[in-house]
C-alpha cells in the first residue's frame, strides 16, 4: 500500500472508525430518506472534487430528471394555452397597467375600451383604434387584450 501512495503521490491518512467525515457519509443515499443527509440539511446536493471533472451516475440522472420535469410542465404549459388570433375590427379591451395613469387601486377597473383591432402585425402585436377611428401610434401586444362581446 505504502508503494502505490508514493507512487501516485497520495498522502494516505488512517481515521477513526464511524467518521462520517472520512467515510463519504453524508454523499451517500440514505434508503430511509431516499436522499443524502447534505441534501436533507442544505437542500442542494454536495459537489464532490470528483465530480467536477468527470461527471457521476448521480450527476447525469439528476440532469435526466431535471429535463424530464421542464418537458412535462411545458407539455402541461401547451396543453392549456391557446394561441389568440385577432382580425382587423374585432372589438377588444385592453389591459390597465399598473404603471399607467388610470391605475388607481383595488377596486378599479382591470380593463379599457372596447377598442377595435385597427391592423394585425407579425409577432402578435396589435395596432388598435378608439371607436372614433383614431388609430394608435403605439402597438400593443396580444397578451395584454381580450375579446369583447356584445
Amino acid at each position: 500500500m505504502n508503494e502505490i501512495c508514493e507512487k501516485f503521490k497520495i498522502t494516505h491518512r488512517n481515521s477513526t472508525p464511524y467518521r462520517p467525515q472520512m467515510n463519504g457519509y453524508h454523499t451517500t443515499i440514505r434508503t430511509s430518506t431516499g436522499a443524502t443527509p447534505y441534501f436533507l440539511v442544505y437542500g442542494i446536493e454536495a459537489v464532490l472534487l470528483a465530480e467536477v471533472e468527470i461527471p457521476s451516475l448521480r450527476i447525469i440522472q439528476e440532469a435526466q430528471l431535471s429535463e424530464a420535469k421542464w418537458n412535462r410542465m411545458a407539455k402541461a404549459f401547451n396543453r392549456k394555452v391557446k394561441p389568440r388570433t385577432f382580425k382587423p375590427g374585432q372589438l377588444v379591451l385592453k389591459r390597465i397597467f399598473p404603471h399607467q395613469n388610470e391605475a388607481k387601486g383595488k377596486f378599479a377597473p382591470n380593463w379599457q375600451g372596447p377598442y377595435m383591432v385597427h391592423r394585425v402585425l407579425t409577432g402578435g402585436a396589435l395596432i388598435l383604434a378608439e371607436m372614433d377611428g383614431e388609430v394608435w401610434p403605439k402597438a400593443i401586444n396580444a397578451d395584454a387584450v381580450k375579446r369583447y362581446y356584445i
